[in-house]
């Protein structure tokens, strides 16, 4: 029995492993930092969104690290260009304060395009990659100045994270963070019921940011 050539069947096989080859190379990126020195940066990272200032510059260079060392990471590659970011709080030149804030939002912005579905998982501390980029993304990008004009997008990523279904899988930490922005954001915009709804969230499901909600809603009243 003789079999004919069929250009058609050899053009499907190797879309098919073009497909294959994608797939992998995908999940080769979606690799994570070691859970420690990630932990390390990232509670630096925390205390200098809380106001501390001295953590920036520190920040900055433990997620610079770790980013050399995992180049295809999207969310070290947030984490650095968040921090980057924030750097300009340090400094009075003008210049130096739009060097920080441009490299900064450039790294985010790079984030964002390396996402792929590969992403939804968990790549640090439990919580799905794609949401937590699109959330420093969305939290650096409110915290610009107007004249900047990120504030648009940075509503976008917040909605899109509440609105995605990875969200209920991701962990009550990042919940309540995320819940906290939304609340924040809806007071800026004078969204009273939508704060309120957020901060209510936080403090029904006892988020470790329970007590703030509660403080921020007696404020509200």
């Amino acid at each position: 029995m003789t079999h004919r050539f069929n250009p058609k069947t050899l053009q499907q096989a190797v879309v098919a492993t073009v497909l294959v080859l994608a797939v992998l190379a995908a999940a080769s990126q979606a690799r994570a930092a070691p859970e420690p020195a990630f932990q390390s940066a990232f509670q630096l990272f925390s205390q200098a969104s809380a106001g501390d200032n001295n953590a920036i510059d520190k920040a900055a260079d433990e997620f610079a690290s770790l980013l050399k060392a995992e180049p295809a990471n999207p969310v070290l590659m947030a984490y650095a260009g968040a921090s980057e970011a924030m750097k300009a709080k340090n400094t009075a030149m003008p210049w130096k304060k739009m060097g920080y804030a441009e490299d900064g939002l450039a790294l985010v912005d790079k984030a964002l395009a390396l996402l792929t579905p590969a992403h939804d998982a968990a790549l640090q501390h439990g919580t799905p990659g794609s949401l937590e980029v699109r959330f420093v993304a969305a939290n650096t990008f409110l915290a610009m100045p107007g004249f900047m004009n990120r504030g648009a997008r940075g509503t976008k990523l917040l909605d899109e994270v509440l609105a995605s279904p990875l969200f209920a899988t991701a962990p009550l930490p990042f919940q309540g963070t995320v819940w906290i922005l939304a609340a924040s954001t809806a007071t800026k915009d004078k969204r009273v019921e939508d704060a309120q709804r957020f901060l209510n969230e936080v403090i029904s499901r006892n988020a470790p940011q329970a007590d703030k909600a509660r403080a921020l809603l007696k404020a509200a009243a």
